[in-house]
């Protein structure tokens, strides 16, 4: 047999290895009841994920001014994903009620992510939602691999960048994160222009864009650019 043999029931990709998937929990919160989330998330809820086969780590961004929150688990394959999603529906829900709001929970694939430097505390994400025809994603993930990932690498502060993708809705998410508020503001400009370009020349929509703080970073998800 040629080629390398994937572990069960993981999905080889021919240029980068084996993929790894994750599950976002998207919480409408109350912006007085973040700190509390924020504490259930770290004591409660990641305790919990620890256990499960397959976890590759968790994060959190949080916009204290909305109240929007978004926990992002990491999972060695699909299969665990989606194991996993019953079995941590109590967990989730409690932590919807910590934060004092509802919750939406949404499966993707982790197509990129390039990590220059850890994100210590104070770190920001500024993250943008956009949509494809699903049978333009393949060369969209390529345009975001090699000519966005350059230009953000020299954004003022950067940290590190990935994109997420639905291939089944066609929809992506990216997240590149900043080592301050500081340095995220200063480079918004720069960075407005970027995205213009780039969701353009790459045949996209753009659908959100939010500003957060990284509350949490435990993502162990290894290099996939």
């Amino acid at each position: 047999m040629n080629g390398p043999v994937a572990p069960p029931g993981r999905r080889p990709n021919p240029t980068r290895g084996w993929i790894v998937y994750a599950r976002t929990t998207t919480i409408a919160a109350q912006p007085k009841s973040i700190d509390a989330g924020i504490a259930y998330v770290r004591d409660d809820v990641m305790p919990a994920l620890q256990d499960m086969d397959g976890y590759v780590g968790l994060s959190l961004v949080v916009d204290r001014e909305s109240g929007r929150c978004i926990a992002t688990s990491a999972w060695e394959t699909d299969e665990a994903q989606r194991a996993s999603a019953e079995r941590i529906r109590p967990v989730r829900d409690r932590a919807a009620q910590v934060f004092g709001g509802s919750a939406t929970a949404e499966a993707w694939e982790i197509a990129v992510l390039h990590r220059e430097h850890s994100s210590d505390t104070g770190a920001c994400v500024r993250a943008t939602w956009v949509t494809l025809p699903p049978d333009q994603l393949d060369a969209g993930i390529e345009y975001f691999r090699t000519s966005v990932l350059p230009e953000v690498e020299h954004l003022d502060g950067f940290r590190s960048a990935s994109l997420l993708v639905d291939r089944g809705s066609g929809r992506g998410v990216s997240s590149v994160s900043f080592g301050s508020r500081d340095a995220m503001e200063g480079n918004r400009d720069r960075a407005r222009a970027l995205k213009t370009e780039s969701v353009r020349k790459a045949g996209a929509t753009e659908v959100d864009e939010c500003e957060f703080e990284l509350a949490l970073a435990h993502l162990r998800v290894p290099e996939m650019t």
